[in-house]
């Protein structure tokens, strides 16, 4: 049995070794972690382009209408980069459950409901200072978002309710409170052909950011996933809801508030996703009305899955899935497509994601030599 005296020189001699081995295994999970979203985008596009030659087009046009629309041009970057904002916010919404284990796919009913709380309270505030009405609308739009996606986790924590479900559809609810108080109490008796609230007011709109057309709520969504980045892997709340999401027996053995991390999880999430609602309104609409209903809290969900739930990778992912859709109206106008084509590809790439899940582990380059078979 080694001595006190003689134990740091065995620790000098085994630590590096294990540290390597730690750094070996880290590598190759990074490796793996990129490697098997890429190859299901790859597939996924010789799929697309299968599916587009049998429509009788040329799958290279298509791709080369893309990649024109969504990066060809500087015009092209600000369609994207203002697509990609709102997918910053309403990819928390999926990516900050997830760390406990839970699938939530409600973010479009936040959102909406968040657009519409916003617009709510600022209506009224008319001659108010800009900023403090900003600040306001903020406030209800998260509070909104947050009250309805915790409300799906509270309903997992404490009955046992499927959060996948219930967050689906409460997002059916949501829409249709939104479109009664639209079309009811807060409608504008002047918008005849498209059921609106009353504009917030010019000067309560959020700017664009200099130079461009892209508003100011791109970087509140960048700063939103570093900030979540941090919150989950620098902190012991973020550390704790890990646990929970890795074993939830075993968070309970250690004595965490479970149930209240899943609800606490659960509301930060869908506090982005309404944040996401008030700066549609704030900075693109002006007012609440159906144009909310535009799929990005659906499309929150694939950029959550191809960035395997991780804060910082959402932001890479935002901008490719942002460019996508804003490259749908060129592929339109060029090839005579239906301007959902676009969401075809989307739904194949969603398909893919969920199936290279199975991937992992499973492929023999990307583990590490000694576990190789």
């Amino acid at each position: 049995m080694a001595t006190v005296a003689e134990r740091p020189a065995l620790l000098s001699a085994v630590t590096p070794a294990a540290s390597r081995t730690e750094g070996v295994l880290r590598a190759y999970g990074a490796a793996e972690v990129l490697v098997i979203p890429l190859l299901a985008i790859l597939v996924a596009a010789l799929l697309f382009a299968a599916f587009i030659g049998a429509l009788g087009k040329s799958p290279v046009q298509l791709y080369q209408l893309v990649y024109t629309g969504a990066f060809g041009t500087w015009f092209s970057w600000q369609n994207t980069l203002l697509r990609a904002a709102p997918l910053l916010l309403t990819a928390l919404c999926v990516a900050l459950p997830a760390q406990l284990g839970m699938v939530v796919i409600g973010g479009e009913g936040a959102l909406v409901l968040g657009g519409l709380s916003a617009a709510a309270v600022a209506i009224p505030m008319q001659g108010f200072p800009p900023a403090l009405v900003i600040a306001v609308m903020v406030l209800a739009g998260m509070a909104a978002g947050a009250a309805w996606i915790g409300g799906a986790g509270a309903l997992r924590a404490y009955r046992g309710v499927n959060e996948t479900i219930s967050s689906l559809l409460l997002s059916y609810i949501a829409i249709a409170v939104m479109n009664h108080f639209v079309e009811g109490v807060l409608r504008d008796p002047a918008s005849l052909n498209k059921p609106s609230t009353a504009h917030i007011g010019v000067v309560n709109m959020i700017g664009v950011l200099p130079g461009t057309r892209v508003h100011w709520g791109l970087l509140i969504g960048i700063a939103a996933c570093l900030i979540a980045w941090f919150l989950v892997k620098r902190t012991t709340f973020g550390f704790a809801g890990r646990i929970t999401g890795g074993n939830i027996r075993a968070a309970r053995l250690q004595g965490l508030p479970v149930e209240r991390l899943i609800v606490i999880f659960c509301a930060l999430g869908g506090a982005m996703a309404g944040f996401a609602g008030m700066i549609e309104v704030a900075a693109v609409h002006g007012r609440a009305n159906a144009s909310l209903i535009a799929g990005y809290g659906y499309t929150g969900i694939l950029v959550a899955f191809l960035a395997r739930q991780h804060p910082l990778a959402v932001i890479p992912v935002s901008v490719l899935l942002g460019g996508i859709a804003a490259a749908g109206g060129l592929v339109q106008r060029r090839m005579g497509l239906p301007d959902a084509t676009m969401l075809v590809f989307q739904g194949i790439l969603f398909v893919l994601i969920l199936l290279s899940e199975t991937a992992y582990g499973r492929i023999s380059f990307l583990q590490p030599p000694a576990e190789r078979t």
